[in-house]
C-alpha cells in the first residue's frame, strides 16, 4: 500500500465529509417552502444549484456529479480497482438499457450513464457491431448470454438476472483481488442484501424454488439456505449479521408487510457497514467507505430534489430516505 498517497487522499476526503449531506440538512431541504430554496441548501454541499431544473435536467445534474467525482478520485488514488469497484455496476446499467432499447427498436444513449469503465456509445457500438472483443471478458460474455435469453423468452427481467449475476461475479473478483478485509466484507454485504431482497419479492409474487434459484447470487451467504426459507428461517440464516434487522423486516414483508421499511433497512445495513471505515485514519478502505457515501447522497439528493419538484409531501419523502454517511 502506498502508505502517503492515501495519506493524502484519506485527508481531504476526511475534509470533504464534513460538507456531505447530514440528516439535519436533508430536514431543512425537505421544510423548505419552495423548490427553489431546497434546491439551494443542496448547494452547501458542493453541488450546482438546481433550482431551475426540471426532473430530467436534475437527473442529468447529479450523473455529472458523480462521473465527475469518479474521475477526480481515480486520478489520485494509488489503487484504480478501487473505483473500478463502484463504475463497474454502471457498464451492467448500461448493458441493460442497450438490449431493453434493441428490443423495442428505440435510442438508448440518453438513457446511459457516462459513470461507468465503458463509454456508452463505446460499448453501444461494441453491441452493435458484434466488436464485443473490444469490452471486458465478464461484461461481454455476459451481454451476450443475456442477449440470447432476451431472444429466447422475449423477458427482459431474466436477461437482467444474467446481467446481474455477471457485475457481482466481478465486484467480487475485484475485491478478491484487492485483498482487504473491509472491502470484502462490503461486497459479501451487498450480495447478501441483493439475495434477501430476491428471497423477499420472490415470496410476495408466489414464485417458485426454481424461479429463485436461478436468481440468487453467489459468493456470499450460501444460497442453499435461501432457496425456500420463510420467514423464521430467513431470519435464522442472518442472525447477528448486519442484516439481521432487515431479517425481520423481510419476514413481515413476505407476508404483506411493508416493502419500502424491508428495503430501508436492507441498505441501511449496508450503509451502516461503511461508516466503520470512519475509525481509520487512512487507507483504501477510506476511499471505498466516502464512494459508496456519495452514491447514497446523490440517492437521497435526486429523491428530495425531485419529490420537492413534483410536490410530494415532505413525510412520504422522508420515509424513503435512507440513513446518511455524513
Amino acid at each position: 500500500m502506498n502508505k502517503e498517497a492515501y495519506l493524502c487522499l484519506s485527508a481531504m476526503l476526511r475534509a470533504r465529509e464534513g460538507k456531505m449531506l447530514t440528516a439535519d440538512r436533508a430536514a431543512r431541504m425537505l421544510e423548505a417552502q419552495t423548490f427553489e430554496d431546497c434546491a439551494k441548501l443542496l448547494g452547501d454541499c458542493g453541488y450546482e444549484d438546481m433550482g431551475g431544473l426540471n426532473a430530467a435536467g436534475i437527473d442529468a445534474a447529479l450523473s455529472a456529479h458523480r462521473a465527475a467525482l469518479f474521475q477526480e478520485i481515480e486520478n489520485l488514488v494509488p489503487d484504480k480497482a478501487l473505483v473500478e469497484l463502484f463504475r463497474l455496476k454502471y457498464d451492467y446499467h448500461n448493458a441493460k438499457t442497450v438490449l431493453k432499447a434493441e428490443a423495442m427498436g428505440q435510442d438508448p444513449l440518453r438513457l446511459m450513464s457516462a459513470s461507468g469503465r465503458i463509454a456508452p456509445e463505446k460499448l453501444k457500438s461494441a453491441w452493435d457491431e458484434e466488436r464485443m472483443s473490444e469490452l471486458p471478458k465478464v461484461l461481454g460474455e455476459a451481454m451476450a448470454e443475456a442477449g440470447s435469453t432476451l431472444a429466447r423468452t422475449a423477458n427482459p427481467q431474466l436477461a437482467d438476472f444474467d446481467l446481474d449475476k455477471a457485475c457481482f461475479a466481478e465486484m467480487k473478483a475485484i475485491a478478491d483481488g484487492l485483498d482487504n478485509a473491509f472491502i470484502s466484507g462490503y461486497v459479501r454485504l451487498l450480495i447478501d442484501a441483493a439475495n434477501l431482497k430476491s428471497v423477499v419479492r420472490t415470496a410476495r409474487m408466489h414464485k417458485s424454488s426454481d424461479f429463485l434459484s436461478d436468481v440468487l447470487i453467489r459468493g456470499a451467504t450460501d444460497i442453499d439456505r435461501l432457496v425456500g426459507a420463510d420467514a423464521d428461517a430467513l431470519a435464522a440464516v442472518f442472525a447477528h449479521t448486519p442484516l439481521e434487522k432487515a431479517a425481520a423486516a423481510g419476514g413481515e414483508a413476505m407476508t404483506g408487510g411493508s416493502m419500502t421499511v424491508f428495503e430501508r433497512a436492507c441498505d441501511n445495513a449496508v450503509n451502516d457497514y461503511i461508516r466503520g471505515a470512519k475509525l481509520l485514519s487512512y487507507g483504501p478502505e477510506v476511499v471505498v467507505a466516502y464512494l459508496a457515501a456519495a452514491e447514497n447522497e446523490i440517492t437521497a439528493a435526486r429523491m428530495i430534489l425531485t419529490g420537492s419538484l413534483a410536490g410530494v409531501d415532505a413525510e412520504t419523502i422522508r420515509e424513503r430516505l435512507r440513513d446518511l454517511y455524513a
